[in-house]
């Protein structure tokens, strides 16, 4: 079946895809926010803390590794259902199964291995979602659909925590309604999605070919290895403001434990409102002068700035200040940088999927790497929380460095 590719961009598949993406953040994003940490919680009260960070990194690691494979296996299906579509149901579907496992466990074993188990479920439908803007998306319009994409992120971690909130007391449906409402945006999207019915025959692929096909050599792609070693840069900034904020808060402005909560609601609502604004006009525009490179660096810039004002910032007010900076540079980054990353790909289409799941590897990696690096840099420094914040901005700036050399896009 021939799609005709001008229907692809109306405002119909726009409202579709991002109510979609919307839904997958909403199940995978609220557990780890919340409802994992309150089951733990109810578990084992002396250990939730270590529980949490064992259940979430060994998740992270499991997400880490998930995504490209499912990439790579959705790149080579087969199906009258399309290439796509069959991934996206059948994970969304087990990912919703496995948190029912989470939710109705009886002890912290049991609570790793639905959680894993949902992670690989719901990255096989990250990978096939994330494919569909190279699939379906033509390159002059891929700058909108990516700051709408950018946008989906903090919506749907606001709606699950709103959900949450609304049934706080109920272990099962904290986690069963985030996924729940998460799964009904996904099905309706799927459904609808114009996915190729009877795509062209490929090649059987041996196993050794299977697993040779994750590494993407630098020396023959090297704006693909510039564009991963941007996204990582950035990531590690952002992994160091987000996991160190709430002790910053507590040790740098005095603030008591029983405000930091409130405090960090207030900075974060601030950036996440400047940073979906950004994203979809950075977006939008990027369309309109069709240049994807000098929005994806200013964005770099401007979140590197934000990140210094921070780690100066003489008050709380001043820290404010430097959070809407960074939400700035933040939305305005990632909300052209997912359009500049298909247009690299532009060599490769029949490993699209793939090649964005590795990627994801680079966005995944440094939340792994933070708790060890920020402890070291704190324990060097006497606990100086402005080195460290200073140190996530250089790696910021260094994000915007690593998109200059791009040839294959402007």
């Amino acid at each position: 079946m021939t799609i005709d590719r001008t229907q692809r961009v109306g405002w119909k598949f726009l409202a579709l895809y991002a109510f979609g993406y919307t839904g997958i953040w909403m199940a995978l994003l609220t557990p780890g926010m919340v409802s994992i940490a309150l089951k733990l919680r109810q578990l084992s009260p002396g250990s939730a803390a270590q529980d949490l960070a064992l259940v979430l990194s060994i998740g992270a690691g499991v997400a880490l590794v998930s995504n490209p494979i499912f990439g790579r296996l959705s790149d080579r299906t087969r199906s009258r259902f399309g290439r796509r579509r069959p991934w996206i149901v059948a994970g969304m579907l087990c990912g919703t199964l496995a948190l029912v496992i989470v939710a109705q466990a009886q002890g912290v074993g049991m609570v790793l291995t639905g959680w894993c188990l949902a992670q690989l479920a719901f990255n096989a439908v990250l990978s096939a979602l994330v494919a569909v803007l190279p699939d379906q998306v033509p390159e002059e319009n891929r700058g909108t659909v990516s700051g709408i994409i950018a946008m989906c992120l903090p919506l749907g971690q606001a709606l699950g925590s709103v959900a949450v909130r609304e049934v706080a007391d109920a272990t099962l449906l904290t986690f069963l309604l985030p996924a729940v409402l998460g799964c009904t945006a996904i099905l309706v999207f799927a459904l609808w999605l114009p996915d190729d019915a009877q795509p062209s025959v490929t090649p059987r692929l041996s196993l050794r070919d299977f697993v040779r096909g994750f590494w993407v050599d630098p020396r023959q792609y090297p704006d693909f290895g510039w564009a991963c070693l941007s996204r990582f840069l950035i990531a590690m900034g952002s992994s160091f403001i987000n996991a160190y904020l709430p002790y910053y808060l507590i040790e740098g402005f005095g603030f008591a434990q029983e405000l930091v909560a409130s405090r960090l609601s207030q900075a974060v609502v601030i950036q996440t409102v400047l940073m979906v604004l950004a994203g979809l006009i950075s977006g939008k525009l990027s369309d309109v002068v069709q240049r994807r490179k000098v929005f994806v660096f200013a964005g770099g810039l401007f979140y590197a700035a934000g990140l210094c004002l921070v780690a100066l910032a003489p008050n709380y007010q001043s820290l404010l200040i430097g959070m809407a900076v960074a939400g700035i540079g933040h939305g305005a980054y990632f909300g052209t940088d997912l359009a500049l990353v298909t247009g690299v790909l532009r060599s490769r289409p029949q490993d699209s999927a793939k090649d964005l799941g590795l990627l994801n590897v680079a966005n995944t990696l440094p939340q792994s790497l933070t708790p060890a690096l920020g402890s070291f840099v704190l324990l060097e420094t006497g606990g100086n929380y402005p080195v460290l914040f200073v140190l996530a901005a250089i790696s910021a700036l260094l994000s915007s460095l690593a998109i200059t050399p791009l040839r294959t896009v402007r």
